[in-house]
């Protein structure tokens, strides 16, 4: 499978495998029942946590939310400043070796589950499908440059510059540019507190590696 390479900029793939790590552990799931949940394979996910490669985006992001959060929280330290300015340089940038780049613009921030991107996809790229996140997640996209073709749950949106959607998170959501120039679009995302409700309620458990 394709590996997503980073910079921040650059990410560093020990840290995000350690992080993931720590997140598991945290709520208390085994690596063979996140790997379940994920629906990656168990050996992936163990290469992954020892920091030996870092897959697809799309595989962070089924790992991110099977864990209840998002991709900035696998990538980036929790900040607790009342103001923080995020340089250009000093961003989080996963870029898939498919064509496409997604730059993380909000901090992580304690007790807060929401994600602010900026997303590039390169002429005739497809992102791929993306798994349904935990109820009550709500997603906003905004296109700033060229068509957003934007799948939610079988039902197609053709989006151009200029326009903005909203939709449930809780469904299966894919994004593709059709046209033959670069689509650059906007997407916030606050995760459901359902989700982590139940994410949480098994942080409990004992006995997990």
């Amino acid at each position: 499978m394709a590996e997503a390479t980073a910079s921040s900029d650059a990410l560093d793939i020990a840290e995000l495998g350690e992080r993931a790590r720590h997140l598991r552990i945290e709520r208390g799931l085994t690596l063979s029942e996140l790997a379940r949940r994920a629906g990656v394979s168990r050996s992936m996910l163990s290469s992954i946590e020892r920091g030996e490669k870092v897959a697809s985006v799309l595989v962070v992001d089924r790992i991110a939310t099977a864990l209840g959060t998002s991709i900035a929280r696998l990538v980036a330290d929790e900040r607790g400043e009342p103001v923080i300015v995020l340089r250009r340089d000093a961003q989080d940038v996963v870029v898939d070796p498919s064509g496409w780049e997604r730059r993380i613009l909000s901090p992580v921030l304690p007790g807060v589950e929401f994600e602010l991107m900026r997303t590039t996809l390169e002429p005739r790229v497809d992102a791929g499908a993306f798994a349904p996140h935990g109820p009550g997640t709500r997603e906003y996209v905004a296109v700033e440059q060229g068509t957003l073709r934007l799948v939610l749950a079988g039902e197609r949106f053709e989006l151009a510059a200029g326009d903005a959607i909203f939709f449930d998170g809780d469904r299966s959501h894919g994004f593709a540019n059709p046209l033959d120039e670069p689509c650059v679009y906007y997407l916030a995302m606050e995760l459901g507190s359902r989700g982590l409700r139940e994410h949480r309620a098994v942080s409990m458990r004992p006995g997990v590696r």
